[in-house]
């Protein structure tokens, strides 16, 4: 008989510790998402990949199984918990291949590189303002919204999901000081 290993998040077992948070301020290590990085001049090649028109500046967008996060000018992060990291690299390359036959497109799987935090609650927005120099307010970072900014002392990518709603992708090594930052930052609404 063989074992099935599942890839093992670098917040796995701070549960409890997220669970003793107030009410007004929910913290949550979200199961392992694969993550690919792409680059290309075209990225409408790419849209029947994501389900949705590839975001401009400082959004994301997504379709059913796949989220495309604006990076930069011709650099997308493209996430999903439902494909294996194998799996969304590879229908990255064959569709991004299939659309430009003869264009540039480089697709790097970076599933260990960072690992997902979803924050939300009354005053989520409040824990994040603490230590984020971007305005959170809905009116300039609502749903749809995303930053590659600094939250505490992490590099993060931040998106916006809804009011009060936000999902945070930190790097693995960071992972558990932005834990240990978040539960600081949420203990004044204790």
């Amino acid at each position: 008989m063989t074992d099935v290993l599942r890839p093992a998040g670098a917040l796995d077992g701070w549960a409890g510790r997220f669970a003793a948070l107030p009410d007004s301020v929910t913290l949550l290590a979200e199961p392992f998402h694969a993550m690919v990085d792409v680059r290309t001049a075209d990225p409408a090649a790419l849209e029947r990949l994501v389900g949705a028109p590839l975001p401009g500046p400082n959004a994301w967008s997504g379709g059913e199984r796949v989220t495309a996060i604006w990076l930069g000018p011709d650099e997308w992060l493209l996430t999903s918990p439902f494909l294996s990291p194998a799996e969304l690299e590879g229908a990255a390359r064959e569709t991004g291949a299939a659309a430009l036959p003869d264009a540039r497109l480089a697709v790097v799987d970076v599933s260990a590189q960072r690992t997902t935090v979803r924050l939300r609650g009354a005053h989520a927005r409040d824990v994040l303002e603490t230590g984020c120099a971007i305005d959170l307010l809905p009116r300039s970072f609502g749903a749809g919204s995303a930053a590659v900014t600094l939250l505490g002392q992490s590099g993060v990518v931040l998106l916006g999901l809804g009011p009060s709603d936000y999902r945070i992708l930190v790097r693995s090594s960071f992972a558990a000081y932005l834990a240990e930052w978040l539960l600081d930052a949420a203990s004044e609404w204790r």
